[in-house]
């Protein structure tokens, strides 16, 4: 079984369409969506839900009105104003670090396990799919992640699976090194523009910290053949396998208004394109 996250430097590359689309031309795979502050990928997937869980991270302070003698010394000395005059706390103010449970001095304050989201097990018509949805506001996407991850490498070990195809978080935070773990590659995506090269670049520092081989696609290359050159360049010099470029191509955005990954919806040269990437990838990982 391997594992191929899909991420990029910033958002918007098309990272999730051809995660969408790998998943359409892989013949046993499970899906994790771990963009989970944005999700996505059930967009073009169509998830049926099968299991719900909570997902449970943080503390958040809590007064018990029968313990608390209303001294203030809470109000005084919470750093984020989460504590009202009358001495109710603001869950999204709170910010767990559990300072006035330690100054009050009868004991009124208790720190709560607060939810910050949900992850779901579903089916699609590609096969098994994990993914998730954090909370607004809520932080320990990177702890989500590992969630999906771990479930969707469970879930693949006991199907007997060949694949988990991972749709990555964009960016360098906590939520792509938490994608990243235990990869055995990653396919990053970028565009023919220089603050793409640059994020790219940043991100595949990234994956080689962590020791995961790393290959590099262009999308919507013919948009800018000169810079699509400078990353091949960039590629060359820094010892970055180039796996393909992808054409700009209206029937992508056609596909995604009908819910469709672009191997489903037509045999243009998009198509033809992420086929032939996608067949380099099963061939090299």
């Amino acid at each position: 079984m391997k594992q191929l996250v899909v991420i990029s430097g910033k958002g918007g590359t098309g990272k999730t369409v051809l995660t969408a689309s790998f998943a359409a031309l892989a013949e046993s795979s499970v899906v994790a969506d771990c963009d989970v502050d944005a999700a996505d990928l059930h967009l073009l997937l169509q998830p049926t839900v099968i299991e719900k869980h909570i997902f449970a991270a943080g503390k958040c302070a809590r007064i018990d009105q029968t313990l608390c003698d209303q001294c203030g010394e809470c109000v005084d000395r919470c750093r984020f104003d989460a504590i009202s005059e009358d001495f109710v706390v603001d869950p999204i103010s709170c910010e767990g670090c559990a300072f006035c449970h330690f100054v009050c001095p009868t004991g009124a304050i208790e720190m709560q396990e607060r939810t910050s989201g949900e992850w779901f097990v579903s089916e699609t018509r590609f096969g098994p799919m994990v993914h998730a949805q954090l909370g607004i506001a809520e932080e320990n996407s990177g702890k989500l992640v590992s969630v999906v991850r771990q479930k969707a490498k469970e879930m693949a070990e006991a199907g007997k699976h060949d694949w988990v195809i991972v749709d990555g978080a964009p960016g360098i935070g906590c939520p792509v090194i938490a994608s990243l773990s235990g990869a055995d590659c990653a396919l990053v995506v970028t565009e023919p523009t220089l603050s793409g090269l640059h994020d790219a670049d940043r991100v595949i520092g990234v994956a080689r910290h962590f020791n995961v081989p790393v290959k590099l696609l262009v999308n919507k290359y013919d948009l800018n053949i000169e810079m699509t050159a400078e990353i091949e360049g960039y590629c060359e010099m820094n010892n970055v396998p180039f796996i393909g470029r992808i054409a700009f191509d209206e029937s992508v955005v056609k596909a995604m208004v009908e819910g469709k990954t672009i191997v489903e919806f037509s045999d243009g040269r998009a198509k033809e394109e992420v086929v032939n990437v996608w067949r380099e990838l099963r061939a090299s990982i």
